[in-house]
């Protein structure tokens, strides 16, 4: 079964906001960039993409036929996706293992783990 493992980044700090990220001991850190890694070379991991702020989201609908844009993501900040990777596993179970190994998911964020339909 392949899943899909939405990662909520949360309050998790990142590189991507050094202010934050400096505050995250060293050791800590190299810790995280240690663990992406392994997770990343994992059998039946597809390593995913990081996406760039939920605001610099642009969100699209159509109503009555008419296309509207705004500007920013349409859940809660703290509720946006920050990235996400695929993992062929056995059963959920295994998924669950997986996402539980993701640093967001120690850090104030969270992983969303969801089976992708095919056929």
């Amino acid at each position: 079964m392949k899943y899909m493992l939405l990662i909520h980044q949360g309050d998790a700090p990142t590189p991507r906001d050094p202010e934050r990220w400096s505050q995250v001991p060293e050791e800590e850190q190299r810790q995280v960039y240690a663990d992406y890694q392994a997770l990343n070379s994992t059998p039946g991991v597809t390593p995913g993409l990081q996406l760039e702020s939920p605001e610099s989201a642009t969100t699209v609908r159509v109503e009555n036929g008419e296309t509207l844009v705004t500007d920013g993501p349409f859940v809660a900040i703290k509720e946006a996706i920050g990235g996400f990777m695929t993992l062929e596993a056995d059963d959920l179970d295994a998924a669950i293992e997986l996402a539980s190994r993701i640093p967001a998911a120690r850090m104030g964020g969270a992983i969303e783990v969801r089976p992708i339909v095919e056929g």
